[in-house]
């Protein structure tokens, strides 16, 4: 029993004063991953938003609203890309590792209980089986102290803490008692530090995302000197700046303008994939699956390589009996009951408790001496006494403990020798001895191993290993994903489970003969598969490594040990049952922890990217024709032939509202790298085509005398009529759904041009037929050559390793 007061009184009040004014304490406030305030700006305050608010606002002052519809798209992403960031937000500001809500100090002589962040630099705590250590610190007296800093260090066995030891903030006391002085507090304690760590605000890294921004970016740069130069054409189309001023036509200027500006933005594809990600994400809520970053769904097909911690992944982190080795010769009377005896002692640890079930305690057995376990020595031993007490266990002392411990002479050799063949095989080993002798009083003293001790039975306890990992590791294996199994345990104990489940793994590496340079980190990374003894610091630096070796990472684990890595990794997932640390900074959550899923989050991600693949050529090939037009209309001097409103509801029948169901489409197309070149090579082409067939369209129609209202019906048939043959193109094979989704928007683009209402708010008008064979011959030329476009992209696409059926 822990004498605290015996050792030392503590600190006075006065030194406890003396550091709250110093700030040595434990209290610890950690900035909030990201301010409300920054993420509104990320997503309302950008460059693109400033030009779509100011063009609304113009058409809005100019009465012009029903030009202003391409607004709800921009309010539409603004919302979709705050709320996921709020989200992301959310989870990391919940991160806390230390949930106890008081400390047991001595002050003054007095046991007293105070918060967290009431405990100072120097405090004496004191421990209890049960408590989260409130800070780090060292041992000064320890009644068979043992700590499970399993969620912080990934080691899976108690450790025994004795005098002088360091204990870590957010570990648990499983057994005895202790008492510890406090040498780290607040921000620089173990945990806080994992924390604020973890807490850096950091998006999913996305190849979408990143490919659209480079287009937005690119944009960025051209889209102002084309605004002037297009601006400057439309006023001198209507006679030159002073005169269109004087005249009023510098309204007109200005829509036409606003036009060409808007339609060479993509707000589309933006839109598009939040949508996209967002009915992912809710795709797999209903697999149990929780997607706390939108773009995760895509991540994760396009990971390469998946490191995964062992415990709470292949296993399930509980020790279960496994089999007993009995040894040669009948085993004395009453060695069941001892094993029942030893699993439902209450002091029993994690490994001793799995007895219980294979041998259920029956009357109960009264010790009459023992010595308890230690670490240190790895043994127990206890007397019950001789038969005519009642006990049902023969006379004598048994003993449980390690082979190695307990056996170690040359006699039992061969023992030890077994022991080592059932541990390479990821099993622990105990022996169960037998002494005919009852323990003495000098044994008991000096904690000795009984004399006459003789072996009994070989008992061999194994990790749970999770039902669905080695079907789940096949999926990645058949899907050329490489699987790195890093672990805090023992490298071999590790490496027989990954045989267990299916893994080529003949050894495993002990992480404390890796080297420091990352080169040499990430060779000795690609040569093993697993890694045992790794410490928290150790797997983010494999993550690194990885990633700088050109792999896309995914990390999956459920302790704090992993929180670093899975916050490092391009996708991080974690289990439910894990620590709330490790849920906060994942991507993902498998909310019922089954590993399984995970091959179904994979094919939602490699939906995802598909179908954006596929939609993106329709949105890319509009912003390819609307640089194209405002470029060329701007030079030549020539009115630009559309209305916003004449853009906006002919794109969202050709593109956005078919684009949308296409990207919801299923779709196994495996990721191949190279999204944002292989969209460019048809889009662009095919962009300039239809932006030079609109073009001579308008020279011809002007040519021949065609007034602009009518021009504007003719560009806008071409458009519409070379729109959904682009939409039937990248939509090959057109079956099923298909069919259906492009016969929608052909009779809804009839409508537009047969209902009375739609015409006149589009400002359509009846076509000559001069003007019809101009469209009929024009839309003939722009087929053939995004016929010709297509033909030779799909060849550049099976050259560089794609498929070319999207």
């Amino acid at each position: 029993m822990i004498d605290a007061a015996g050792a030392t009184t503590g600190l006075t009040s006065a030194d406890v004063a003396e550091r709250v004014a110093a700030g040595r304490t434990n209290a610890y406030t950690d900035a909030t991953s990201r301010s409300a305030w920054s993420i509104v700006r990320a997503n309302v305050f950008t460059l693109f938003n400033g030009i779509i608010v100011a063009c609304f606002a113009v058409l809005l002052l100019l009465g012009r609203w029903q030009d202003a519809l391409f607004g709800l798209s921009a309010i539409a992403n603004t919302i979709i890309g705050s709320v996921q960031e709020f989200r992301a937000k959310a989870a990391l500001d919940k991160l806390a590792l230390l949930h106890a809500p008081t400390a047991r100090v001595l002050r003054d002589g007095e046991l007293r209980e105070v918060t967290l962040g009431d405990v100072v630099m120097d405090d004496i705590l004191v421990l209890r089986a049960g408590d989260q250590i409130a800070a780090d610190g060292v041992v000064l007296q320890s009644s068979r102290l043992q700590a499970d800093e399993s969620m912080l260090t990934g080691e899976s066995d108690a450790v025994d803490k004795q005098p002088d030891d360091e204990v870590l903030s957010g570990s648990i006391v499983v057994g005895g008692e202790g008492v510890v002085r406090v040498n780290q507090v607040g921000a620089d304690s173990f945990a806080n530090k994992l924390a604020s760590e973890a807490k850096r605000f950091s998006l999913v890294s996305s190849e979408l995302r990143r490919s659209v921004d480079k287009v937005l970016k690119f944009q960025a740069w051209i889209i102002g000197p084309v605004a002037l130069l297009v601006a400057n054409a439309q006023m001198w189309v209507f006679g030159g700046w002073s005169h269109a001023i004087q005249t009023g036509e510098w309204r007109q200027a200005a829509v036409n303008a606003i036009a060409a500006v808007i339609a060479m933005i993509p707000l589309g594809l933006v839109l598009m994939t939040s949508i996209a990600f967002a009915v992912g994400a809710v795709k797999l809520a209903a697999r149990q699956v929780l997607v706390q970053e939108l773009p995760a769904v895509e991540g994760l097909a396009r990971v390469d390589v998946i490191c995964l911690d062992k415990t709470g992944t292949l296993t399930e982190g509980e020790i279960v009996f496994d089999e007993a080795h009995p040894s040669t010769g009948e085993p004395p009377k009453g060695w069941r009951d001892a094993l029942a005896w030893y699993g439902a002692e209450p002091d029993a640890n994690a490994t001793a408790r799995c007895l219980a079930a294979e041998y259920p305690a029956g009357d109960a057995l009264t010790p009459a001496a023992r010595i308890p376990f230690s670490s240190a020595r790895k043994w127990s031993a206890v007397c019950f006494g001789n038969a005519a007490n009642g006990d049902g266990a023969a006379p004598g002392t048994w003993v449980l403990g390690g082979p190695e411990m307990v056996f170690k002479d040359e006699a039992h050799a061969a023992l030890r020798e077994k022991a080592v063949r059932l541990a390479a095989s990821g099993r622990r080993t105990l022996v169960l001895g037998h002494s005919p002798r009852a323990l003495d009083g000098a044994e008991v003293d000096d904690e000795t191993l009984p004399v006459q001790l003789t072996p009994v039975t070989l008992l061999t306890f194994r990790e749970s290993v999770r039902p669905d990992a080695e079907e789940t590791l096949g999926f990645f294996a058949s899907q050329g994903v490489d699987v790195k199994i890093i672990s805090g345990d023992n490298p071999q104990t590790v490496a027989a489970i990954a045989r267990e489940v299916g893994l080529d793994a003949p050894t495993g590496f002990d992480a404390r003969e890796l080297p420091d340079d990352q080169q040499a980190l990430t060779a000795a990374l690609e040569q093993h598969t697993v890694f045992g003894r790794v410490t928290p610091t150790q797997k983010k630096a494999f993550v690194q490594a990885l990633q700088a070796g050109g792999h896309t990472v995914a990390m999956t684990g459920d302790g704090v040990n992993d929180a670093l890595a899975i916050k490092e990794a391009d996708i991080g997932i974690a289990m439910e049952s894990g620590s709330a640390a490790t849920k906060a900074v994942a991507r993902i959550v498998l909310l019922d922890g089954k590993f399984e899923h995970l091959p179904g989050v994979v094919a939602e991600g490699r939906q995802v990217i598909a179908n954006i693949e596929r939609v993106s050529m329709l949105f890319l090939t509009k912003t390819a024709y609307a640089t194209v037009l405002a470029i060329v209309f701007g030079i030549s001097i020539m009115q630009f032939p559309f209305l916003p409103r004449q853009l906006s509801v002919i794109d969202g029948l050709t593109i956005g509202i078919p684009a949308f169901f296409l990207a919801l489409m299923p779709n196994v197309r495996r990721y191949i790298p190279g999204f944002l070149r292989r969209s460019l090579s048809f889009a662009i082409p095919a962009g300039v085509i239809v932006g030079l067939v609109l073009w001579w369209y308008s020279w011809a129609a002007v040519s021949v005398g065609i007034q602009q209202e009518e021009l504007r019906t003719g560009a806008t048939l071409i458009l519409t009529i070379v729109g959904l043959w682009v939409l039937v193109v990248l939509s090959r094979p057109i079956d099923g759904w298909k069919i259906v989704i492009i016969g929608a928007m052909m009779i809804g683009l009839i409508l537009v041009y047969a209902v009375p209402l739609a015409r006149t708010f589009l400002g359509l008008v009846d076509v000559t037929f001069t003007d019809t064979l101009l469209v009929i011959g024009l839309s003939i030329v722009s087929i053939a050559g995004i016929e010709v476009v297509r033909f030779v992209h799909r060849r550049y696409v099976r050259r560089h390793g794609g498929r070319g059926d999207y």
